[in-house]
C-alpha cells in the first residue's frame, strides 16, 4: 500500500484503512463530513479526540447520533439514547451507552447507515 507523506508515521494498518475509507466516501457521496473525519483521525494520537460520556451527554438530546474521531472513555453519565460511532471505545463506555439504550458503531457501520452523514454531530 502507497503511504502518502502525510501518513508516514501512523503505524496502525486499520487506522490508515479507515482514514482511506472515509476519503473515498466523502468523494462518492459528496459529504465533507467524512473528509473532516479523516483528517482528524490522521493527526497524532496524542491530539486525537478522547470524549467523555459526560461531555456526549450535555452536547446531545435522544436519538442523536454522533462521531467520535478518536475514543470515547466511560467518565459520566448518560440518561437518554445515543448512536455512537467512534474509532475506539473504552469497556466502561460502551456498557454506559449500551445501558441507556444506546447504540455503539464502528464508523464504517456508521457510513453504510447513513452514506451521506446527515444529522451526524462531530465531537472532539
Amino acid at each position: 500500500m502507497i503511504v502518502t507523506r502525510r501518513y508516514e508515521r501512523i503505524t496502525n494498518v486499520q487506522l490508515l484503512a479507515l482514514i482511506k475509507f472515509l476519503k473515498k466516501k466523502a468523494r462518492e457521496n459528496e459529504a465533507s463530513i467524512w473528509r473532516r473525519a479523516a483528517e482528524l483521525l490522521g493527526k497524532p494520537r496524542r491530539l486525537r479526540a478522547q470524549v467523555n460520556i459526560s461531555k456526549i451527554s450535555r452536547y446531545t438530546q435522544e436519538g442523536d447520533t454522533v462521531l467520535v474521531p478518536g475514543k470515547v472513555l466511560g467518565a459520566g453519565i448518560l440518561k437518554h439514547k445515543v448512536n455512537v460511532a467512534a474509532f475506539a471505545f473504552s469497556d466502561t463506555a460502551k456498557k454506559k451507552i449500551l445501558d441507556a439504550g444506546g447504540t455503539v458503531m464502528s464508523i464504517k457501520e456508521l457510513i453504510e447507515r447513513n452514506p451521506k452523514g446527515s444529522n451526524v454531530k462531530i465531537l472532539l
